[in-house]
């Protein structure tokens, strides 16, 4: 039995659903005894008020109630030869725990007694909110401050429905369910998205209102339920660097090459209700995020609660430095929770972070994040918080917070928290947030208990596990050159390269030969000489959302150039360098402060706003230089101030790629290499002859200090955000179309309507196992999903090179992958298309092919996935550690499933990648410790089969199945769906099929199906219902509607002995409106199937004494109207039994 509702979460309301038990007792009591107890009761008693809650939410259901759909809504067997009366009563079970859970929805929040008023010092309030300190419990003052956040979401959100007060209780007990891995609902408070994930999610919502449409439903239901901020950042591309105009031709070519996917962006700002939309060229979407999208505490209509955002990029985490809870999620998860869903998550541990001390001179927050960062991956804090506090905290900026935050996927947190403080607040003011909203936010986070004043004693909090870190301990250090915690101190950077050399290809080694790694190689660029080797720099770039949010680093990199200027040096001009500032304001305070004149000396002129080079969007390299590079093998670097920095990641010709402050950045390009000690050799000769040195050019902590009092000011902020949303030219002149619906164009290569839909019927698929499955790849540790999705450039020969070629797009056309997101063909063709892969199945080779095991032929990874999948042919993908890890990429789990992998065997995932997977309906498994392909002697060409239960109810998180191969192995892996509603989702065949499937149901908004044909009990039953929804939504004004429609062909009294009958679905279709306000509660419409209507009515007028007529109703389809003393009976009944007044009832039917 399904029931769809609605129940109240702030001020929106947000559809849910039940699922009850299949199973019907036929020895309970008749549901007309219950009703024959209930009704003699007193007229104005709440009937089943005092009945006990029942913890239900959507998509987490509690494992006992856990069961494949029915065949029938009503869970009765049609062909069972018992007489149809008897089955209506052996449901009455059913029926009487319907209405138990009808009694649970919508219920007042039971913690209303601490919903309180926050006064305004000079009279009047800022708002209401539940105040965690009148809860009196001693636990929530030991909680940390980012685990507060998650317990006032639930008390803000307790309904006992979706959030029930054992999830409150769960929280506040955290100390000890949090070991316990206990799941916890959340709901975020908004969703950020750029546009290389926000594109295919707007597709997913386009494509989803068109299902609607073919479902029969309305399509405008289809819209975000919270604010959902979508920046345009990651579309720009160097192709123009080292010019004045830079910024305006890479713009153009942006425009240009993204037309249509900015007017499909465009389309959905205005189509769907509840979406900003950020023009391109107006910064990165963190550090806008940061800048202006922040709210640290919301005030909606007079609610008062902290800020909490879930985002499409991984690196989301960095709005954790201005104390907003924030996190990356993949884009299916996104879109799940922009459609109202509650976000299910496992309460997670909290590792405290202690800083002291300060740093020393001349080191930036690059040089700390790099150590905070190796640090907590050593210690292990995947899939929990970090909270940093201590003394040192005073010593951090809030741009020097923001850089630490920023990295927590890069040291595996999903966030790495600053709660609130003075610090936060000076940086509102600065960023130009009113006087009123910082005072509110002061005062709304002190009354909360969750504001942190360093003048004050601290109370001790308690924390899963416990770090320390000096801050005079940091060193200025770099990382690389494959991995962002591979840190290097700088002093040992000449060594380590050289052992980089020396070891063999893996993270830490190239493999150059001795005699080979001192060759010089030697070409001409633009008709003068020019000379390279391993570790020459080629690219140099400023560049990330890590770093350029952080004007001290940005003004450090500026001291550098005019250091480096007025020295006489100056960067080779084959090095590409580049400048891409995160927001308008750092042009601003760089050029206030004079320094990005010298900045443009260097060749760092500002060449756009937006990610740039650290997602892959280098631009082409000039082709002298890689000619030199590919013609002798060079290993040549690129030094970024990113975040990221996997190999192929930067530019394909970039082996090795190392993470650097700005400052360092600029110190490298001007030295030209890595292969350096900056300590003991000179980084160039100065304009008199004389050796320059690092320490010559590199500022003191003073001088950037006073850099940063005289030029960053608030009015910059101000200026640039007031015209953000107005776009620019370009963008204003897109022209659009105003439909609800998306007209796709079958010929466009970058929008194209996703193929998950078709076909979708509103029966859930089920459980699935694997069968007789051939190995796709075989990989090893540390498979990122830069390697599975398609990223950076589209190869010549790849197989998304061909689908575009054979489309008529020439090569310089191509775009980037990360361009093409919302074209699934595209991205199918680029899924496994990585150049630096390492499959095992090749042995050795390095690139995106694989063996087609049946025949031993080596393919593309895509070219061999459709000659399975034409085959019927599964798939699977057997991986080492850490799979997935890098940027959360929802096409790294959409391009499996489009190439057939039905499941994972790895030994370890990344959180957000196997959540991912879940959703799009593949099977995470990980080996058991100590056990991987190798141990297990598996070679990848076995075919595999995994045996899962057959019906969902059997499955449990974490279980333990076997798997199987052809040649008679057998081993144990642990099926990683980690909580109910992931398994929910796989019943549902992914996360998409499940929001179309609640959202089609939604359309009906309270449809309760139940045996209509029972002449003693029926009447009673309506009643019974209504006086439930009734006492539990206490409408001011209330109106109950009753229509009979029954669609199927169908005797009601036979018994239906025919198997072969299609058995009957009977419903009555009960509308329920409430008027108060603007708020409609439920409207209920039923299903709609052409059957026998005359029939029908001769049956109902024989057996029900009635007269009646078939009708057109406008909503419904065809009805049955009856009149007569049947109709007015039931009408009285309804007025004597107290439920409504006689002028507030309409009946259509009985």
């Amino acid at each position: 039995m399904y029931l769809p509702t609605y129940c109240s979460s702030s001020s929106i309301l947000r559809a849910c659903r039940i699922r009850t038990a299949s199973t019907l007792s036929a020895s309970a009591p008749s549901f007309s005894s219950v009703v024959a107890s209930r009704t003699s009761a007193k007229r104005d008693s709440v009937p089943f008020s005092s009945l006990s809650s029942v913890s239900f939410r959507s998509r987490s259901f509690s494992s006992s109630l856990r069961s494949s759909a029915l065949r029938w809504s009503h869970g009765v067997d049609w062909r069972s030869p018992v007489s149809l009366r008897a089955q209506i009563r052996t449901a009455s079970p059913v029926l009487e725990r319907l209405e138990r859970k009808i009694a649970t929805m919508a219920s007042e929040n039971p913690f209303k007694g601490i919903f309180t008023a926050l006064p305004k010092p000079g009279g009047g309030e800022f708002g209401k909110f539940y105040s965690l300190p009148a809860l009196n419990d001693p636990r929530i003052d030991k909680l940390p401050y980012s685990i507060r956040i998650l317990l006032e979401s639930a008390i803000r959100n307790c309904d006992n429905f979706q959030v029930t007060k054992e999830d409150v209780q769960k929280i506040i007990d955290w100390e000890n369910s949090a070991p316990k891995q206990v799941e916890i609902p959340f709901k975020p408070a908004r969703v950020l998205l750029q546009d290389f994930t926000g594109v295919p999610a707007v597709v997913d919502l386009a494509s989803m209102r068109d299902a609607m449409k073919n479902l029969g439903s309305d399509p405008d239901k289809i819209n975000p339920l919270v604010p959902v901020d979508l920046v345009i950042d990651h579309s720009v591309q160097v192709d123009f660097a080292r010019s004045e105009n830079a910024v305006q031709a890479n713009m153009d070519i942006e425009f240009k090459r993204n037309k249509e996917r900015f007017a499909f962006l465009k389309w959905g700002s205005t189509a769907f209700r509840n979406m900003l939309v950020v023009p391109p060229g107006s910064g990165i979407v963190h550090q806008v995020n940061l800048e202006y999208l922040g709210r640290v505490v919301f005030n909606t209509d007079g609610i008062l609660y902290p800020d909490s955002v879930v985002g499409t990029d991984s690196h989301t985490t960095m709005i954790d430095g201005l104390g907003v809870a924030g996190w990356g999620v993949g884009g299916i998860e996104a879109e799940a929770t922009m459609l109202g869903q509650p976000m299910s998550m496992v309460l997670p541990g909290v590792v405290g972070f202690r800083l002291s001390g300060k740093l020393n001179d001349g080191v930036t927050a690059t040089d700390l994040v790099l150590t905070v960062t190796q640090m907590l991956r050593k210690h292990g804090v995947v899939g929990k918080f970090v909270e940093f506090y201590g003394e040192g905290m005073s010593q951090l900026s809030l741009a020097d917070r923001a850089t630490i935050a920023n990295m927590s996927p890069e040291y595996g947190a999903t966030m790495g928290f600053f709660p609130v403080d003075h610090v936060t607040l000076q940086y509102l003011q600065l960023t130009g947030r009113s006087d009123e909203t910082i005072a509110m936010i002061e005062a709304y986070l002190r009354a909360n208990n969750m504001f942190v004043d360093y003048n004050e004693l601290q109370q001790e909090r308690v924390y899963s596990s416990y770090l320390d870190l000096d801050l005079a301990n940091v060193e200025p250090c770099i990382s690389g050159p494959k991995r962002p915690h591979d840190r290097v101190p700088l002093k040992d950077m000449k060594v380590d390269w050289h052992s980089c050399l020396d070891n063999k290809v893996g993270f830490k080694g190239f493999a150059v030969p001795k005699e080979e790694q001192e060759k010089v190689v030697k070409f001409t660029y633009h008709g003068q000489p020019a000379e390279l080797k391993h570790g020459s720099v080629v690219i140099a770039a400023i560049t990330s959302c890590t770093n350029t949010s952080n004007p001290s680093v940005m003004l450090g990199a500026g001291l550098v150039a005019k250091k480096a200027c007025e020295l006489g040096l100056e960067v080779k001009p084959w090095v590409k360098t580049s400048l891409a500032p995160g927001s308008g304001v750092v042009t601003k305070y760089l050029l206030q402060s004079g320094l990005q004149s010298y900045l443009n000396q260097q060749g760092f002129h500002i060449v756009g706003y937006g990610c740039t080079t650290c997602i892959g969007n280098s631009g082409d390299l000039d082709e002298s230089v890689a000619s030199a590079i590919t013609d002798n093998d060079i290993v040549a670097a690129a030094v970024l101030s990113g975040n990221r920095n996997f190999e192929g990641r930067v530019h394909p010709l970039t082996r090795a790629n190392y993470l650097a402050s700005p400052p360092l950045v600029v110190a490298y390009a001007l030295a030209g290499t890595v292969d350096i000690d900056f300590e003991k050799e000179p980084i160039g000769t100065g304009k008199d002859g004389k050796s320059v040195y690092f320490k010559d050019v590199w500022p003191t902590s003073a001088e950037i200090a006073e850099a940063v009092q005289s030029s960053v000011l608030p009015d910059m902020f101000k200026s640039t955000y007031e015209a953000i949303t107005k776009g620019n030219p370009i963008w204003n002149q897109l022209s659009v179309p105003s439909s609800s619906l998306y007209s796709w164009d079958p010929n466009s290569t970058y929008i194209h309507k996703p193929p998950y839909f078709c076909g979708m019927t509103m029966d859930p698929p089920g459980a699935r196992g694997v069968k007789d499955a051939y190995c796709l790849l075989l990989f090893g540790d540390s498979i990122t999903t830069d390697h599975i999705s398609p990223a950076g450039s589209i190869h010549k020969d790849s197989p998304a090179a061909k689908y575009l070629m054979e489309r008529g797009v020439d090569r310089k056309d191509f775009n980037s992958y990360g361009s093409r997101r919302g074209n699934d063909e595209v991205m199918a063709r680029g899924t496994f298309a990585n150049i630096r892969i390492v499959n095992k199945l090749l042995n050795g080779e390095v690139g995106p092919k694989t063996i087609h095991i049946p025949t031993g032929e080596k393919l593309y990874v895509y070219d061999a996935a459709m000659r399975y999948k034409s085959a019927g042919q599964d798939t699977i993908v057997i991986a080492g550690a850490e799979y997935g890890s890098g940027s959360s990429r929802d096409w790294a789990a959409k391009g499996p499933m489009l190439q057939g992998v039905k499941a994972v065997i790895a030994k370890s995932f990344e959180r957000i990648h196997r959540s991912n997977l879940v959703g799009m309906g593949i099977i995470p498994l990980c080996f058991k410790p100590g056990e991987d392909a190798d141990t297990l002697g598996l070679t990848g060409h076995e075919c595999y089969t995994i045996d899962l239960p057959a019906k969902v109810s059997d499955i449990r998180p974490g279980q333990d199945i076997t798997v199987t191969t052809d040649n008679g192995k057998a081993f144990t892996c642990t099926v990683r769906f980690d909580t109910e509603v992931e398994l929910t989702y796989f019943e549902q065949g992914g996360i998409l099929h499940q929001d179309e499937r609640d959202s089609t149901m939604d359309a009906s908004e309270n449809f309760i199906p139940f045996p209509l044909w029972d002449q003693e009990n029926s009447p009673k039953l309506f009643v019974q219902l209504h006086a439930c929804l009734r006492s539990r939504f206490r409408p001011t004004s209330y109106m109950v509607e009753l229509d009979i429609q029954i669609p199927t062909t169908y005797d009601p009294f036979a018994e239906a002995k025919d198997s072969g009958a299609p058995g009957a679905k009977e419903y009555v279709h009960i509308r329920i409106q409430q008027r108060n306000g603007k708020k409609s509660l439920t409207t209920v419409q039923g299903l709609r199937k052409e059957f026998s209507y005359e029939k029908i009515l001769k049956d109902l007028k024989k057996d029900f004494c009635c007269n009646g007529n078939v009708v057109q109703d406008k909503e419904l389809g065809k009805v049955i109207q009856l009149q007569g003393d049947q109709r007015k009976n039931v009408s009285q009944f309804l007025v004597s039994a107290g439920l409504v007044k006689k002028d507030q009832i309409k009946i259509h039917g009985f």
